[in-house]
């Protein structure tokens, strides 16, 4: 069953693009930044074609908190899919005035087993330059790199985000402490993926925000079905820079001189 909520990694296992010992770690609660995206993957998982996996995330969804869980469904932004896959498991959702939400932290797992994997080595001491700390990044397993994608800090979510591994930038742009200047800063780095653009184009939150939609339009790595479809949110100052801009695909620049030109007409 599909869980009915979209982000940069939820999309990334249902897409099943996902190694095997990443599922199973999921499956066992230890995958999720906040609660939406562990009750997502454990209903996704529970339908692994791999059974080992469908039966570890079976086994974490009995184990999650009744309260918290009750707590979570009840909320007005929980997707009704969610809701009907667990009151087919038997659960009745309590209707959401009855519950005191103001002490449960859903931008937390509401099982976090992600704490229980092994610390990642210190940061390098201050002085060191940025490649010692991208060095002692890369030089991480996978899973911890994960880890402080999700949990880690400013700095090393900018360079986690472009990281080869495509599941660790997506883990970087499901943190929960990620904020708009991050994603505004992402979409003008030179070495960004276009993965990393893609899945910032195709986020209406970010995508509402003026600095975010200019950068994706302006960076050369950005799909152009998502540039070209924004475009058109820019100024006439905008329009005109683009129109002129040789780094970015021809299409959108014609499109951009067009845009400019009907700017000037009216």
């Amino acid at each position: 069953m599909d869980p009915g909520i979209k982000s940069p990694l939820i999309d990334f296992f249902r897409r099943g693009e996902v190694a095997r010992d990443v599922r199973l770690l999921a499956a066992q609660g230890g995958m999720a930044p906040r609660a939406q995206e562990q009750v997502a993957l454990l209903i996704l998982l529970s339908d692994d074609a791999d059974a080992e996996i469908a039966r570890a995330a079976d086994a974490t969804l009995a184990a999650l908190p009744l309260e918290s869980l009750q707590a979570f469904l009840s909320r007005p932004e929980t997707p009704n899919e969610m809701r009907q896959f667990f009151a087919a498991r038997g659960l009745e959702v309590t209707p959401a005035y009855t519950i005191d939400l103001s002490d449960i932290d859903f931008d937390q797992p509401l099982f976090d087993t992600l704490a229980e994997l092994p610390e990642a080595p210190d940061a390098p001491p201050a002085g060191d330059s940025p490649e010692d700390e991208r060095q002692m990044l890369s030089s991480l397993p996978v899973m911890e790199r994960v880890k402080l994608a999700m949990k880690g800090t400013r700095e090393q979510r900018a360079q986690l985000v472009r990281d080869s591994n495509k599941l660790v930038a997506a883990a970087v742009l499901s943190s929960p402490k990620l904020n708009e200047s991050e994603v505004e800063q992402f979409t003008r780095m030179g070495n960004v993926s276009e993965d990393v653009l893609r899945m910032i184009g195709h986020n209406r939150a970010w995508t509402k925000n003026y600095a975010v939609v200019l950068g994706l339009c302006k960076h050369p790595k950005t799909p152009p079905a998502i540039s070209m479809q924004l475009v058109s949110r820019l100024t006439e100052k905008d329009h005109k820079m683009l129109a002129i801009d040789r780094n970015i695909p021809e299409g959108l620049r014609l499109l951009a001189r067009k845009m400019a030109n009907k700017g000037k007409l009216g």
